[in-house]
């Protein structure tokens, strides 16, 4: 006997949301009492951006980090630091993978936030 999943609109918001955080399908699918396959088959439904499989990496996929990005091809889950400057054409985004929660990967992160109790300790001495 097959459960019927009843997909609510706060169920629907939440794995939205979810996958919006870079979650991956199974834990999305832990949170929402659900299987993976029904969140991929949800997500899919609703045209959430796809993502590449975790089990197909390929070494094309494994040096996509450092192809150029425009706009237009970021994602949740690309960094959107921008590299050089914008009214040159060779200006792009950085697209490597941000760390959970974050608009950028850890090498810009790293730049992008700077811890304020460190800068007063340092100001004082």
């Amino acid at each position: 006997m097959d459960k019927k999943i009843v997909w609510t609109e706060e169920r629907i918001a939440e794995l939205q949301r979810l996958w919006a955080e870079g979650l991956t399908t199974g834990e999305i699918g832990k949170k929402l009492s659900v299987s993976k396959n029904a969140v991929v088959g949800k997500a899919h439904r609703l045209g959430l951006t796809s993502r590449p499989s975790p089990i197909k990496k390929s070494s094309l996929e494994k040096k996509e980090d450092v192809r150029v990005r425009s706009v237009v091809e970021l994602s949740a889950l690309t960094c959107r630091w921008p590299i050089g400057d914008p009214r040159d054409i060779s200006f792009h985004f950085c697209g490597k993978r941000v760390l959970t929660g974050k608009p950028y990967c850890s090498e810009h992160a790293a730049v992008a936030y700077v811890n304020s109790s460190k800068n007063r300790k340092e100001d004082a001495a």
